[in-house]
């Protein structure tokens, strides 16, 4: 797979070189054509009116980790050995880890449920409190609302292993905090 990169010149004093219309160094949103794909005409460029070249590269995407993933990732940062650390405490892809490490990594949410009573037709739980939940039917349960999403953890917590589970719509594979 071959890499194409971009490059720009800028001078000192941050502003860049305009390549479309050659009337020198302008503020970014003065210029008509920042960048070029050709190395030696930004060298050209550079050597000729002054300022350097930046090459632009495109940022790699973020790794989707569990919180366990993301554990191990973070913990790699305070150790001596980061890349020793993540091979001798993943269970997982290592690769997947490292690669976590070195281009940043965003931590996927836990799915949440919606959790229907047994034998009902339009009933759902609802958490009362952190050690009660209770039953509603579907008028009076707000499924836009935290205390009618469940994650696996909190299903198993009130014992409602046995119960019907459906997947809250926003929770299908949306990502939590990303880190660099």
């Amino acid at each position: 797979m071959s890499e194409e990169k971009l490059y720009a010149v800028k001078n000192d004093e941050g502003k860049y070189w305009d390549f479309k219309d050659f009337y020198g160094f302008w503020e970014l949103t003065n210029v008509s054509c920042s960048i070029t794909g050709r190395e030696y005409i930004a060298k050209n460029a550079a050597k000729k009116y002054g300022g350097h070249v930046v090459a632009l590269i495109e940022e790699p995407e973020k790794i989707v980790l569990n919180k366990e993933q993301a554990k191990i990732v973070e913990n790699a940062r305070d150790e001596e050995f980061p890349a020793t650390y993540i091979s001798d405490s993943a269970d997982y892809d290592e690769e997947l880890l490292i690669d976590a490490y070195v281009n940043g990594y965003t931590v996927e949410k836990e799915k949440r449920y919606s959790v229907k009573v047994p034998r009902t037709d339009d009933s759902y739980f609802y958490k009362v409190d952190d050690d009660l939940c209770n039953a509603g039917d579907s008028f009076s349960v707000n499924f836009g609302d935290d205390t009618s999403r469940f994650t696996e953890a909190e299903i198993e917590h009130y014992g409602l292993q046995d119960c019907e589970k459906v997947v809250c719509a926003d929770s299908a594979r949306t990502t939590g905090e990303v880190k660099d």
